[in-house]
């Protein structure tokens, strides 16, 4: 039953991860967001080729599909007394994080998983965790106008963060075997958006990056 829990978690996350909302508003403005500024189906590239009304929906599209992913996880196993919820839960961010880097209809081109990933750590309903993201990531864009440099800093938070409170008994896991787990699962998201953003990496290093303007062009 605990592997099938896990199954239903990752493939239904992932249905809802192949919602792109930034492919879709893209096609509504007659072009291929993947065609366009950096290839990426994001919200930083929606921001920098549609504007700015674009890059909130493409992110509030993005962000909500991993809470409510995430939050129907809590509900529903919460309902069905269902032990190591959190663990499930992880399981159905990291699947809504695959659909949108990976959404088969689209060539597995999509985006970098940081708005959705953003969504399953408010899904996560850890307020804890989500205060202190939500300071991190501002005040590193806001100081050096990095949004990779943000997002980075966002994943890497969230897995240490998740890290000890877990080990800390947060969590209420039935077993030490189940905590481990939920940890190398908020692992492996982590390394998948750092993965994401290697090409960025590379640019910060070489102090070639692009740095966030909302001097982005105006829609129509």
């Amino acid at each position: 039953m605990d592997m099938l829990a896990r199954i239903i978690c990752l493939l239904g996350g992932y249905c809802f991860g192949l919602i792109q909302t930034s492919y879709l508003y893209g096609r509504l403005k007659g072009i291929d967001i993947r065609q366009s500024g950096s290839g990426n189906a994001g919200t930083t590239n929606a921001l920098r080729v549609l504007g700015k009304k674009a890059g909130l929906i493409v992110f509030l599209g993005d962000f909500f599909k991993g809470v409510v992913a995430c939050s129907l996880v809590h509900v529903i196993f919460n309902c069905m007394d269902f032990e190591n919820v959190y663990l499930y839960v992880l399981y159905a961010g990291f699947g809504v994080v695959l659909g949108h880097n990976f959404p088969f209809y689209m060539q597995f081109k999509g985006g970098k998983g940081i708005a959705a990933t953003s969504g399953m750590i408010l899904g996560l309903w850890d307020w804890r965790i989500v205060l202190i993201e939500l300071i991190l990531f501002v005040l590193v864009v806001g100081i050096t106008k990095y949004v990779s440099l943000g997002s980075i800093c966002l994943v890497v938070g969230f897995f240490i963060l998740y890290t000890v409170f877990a080990i800390k008994g947060s969590y209420d896991f039935a077993s030490e075997a189940k905590m481990i787990e939920s940890i190398i699962v908020a692992g492996v998201i982590t390394l998948l958006a750092i993965i994401r953003h290697s090409a960025n990496i590379k640019r910060l290093l070489s102090g070639t990056e692009n740095k966030l303007s909302f001097q982005s062009k105006k829609e129509d």
